[in-house]
């Protein structure tokens, strides 16, 4: 497996809160994005990077 750079640690952290905030609001309608950041473009955005995160991390994975 490759060695991981500052980039690739900071798609995995968000590519897996992304993932428990979503499993939450199916699970319990509960928005822990939402709720940390309370305005919303900021919860956008960082739902923006979590969703350019996982096209990055499909690339990252095919990419052998």
């Amino acid at each position: 497996m490759a060695e991981k750079n500052v980039l690739d640690w900071i798609v995995l952290v968000l590519v897996i809160v992304g993932a428990i905030d979503l499993g939450l609001i199916g699970l319990f309608n509960f928005d822990l994005i939402g709720l940390i950041f309370s305005v919303d473009w900021l919860v956008r955005l960082v739902n923006i990077l979590v969703g350019l995160s996982g096209l990055y991390l499909i690339w990252y994975v095919t990419k052998e």
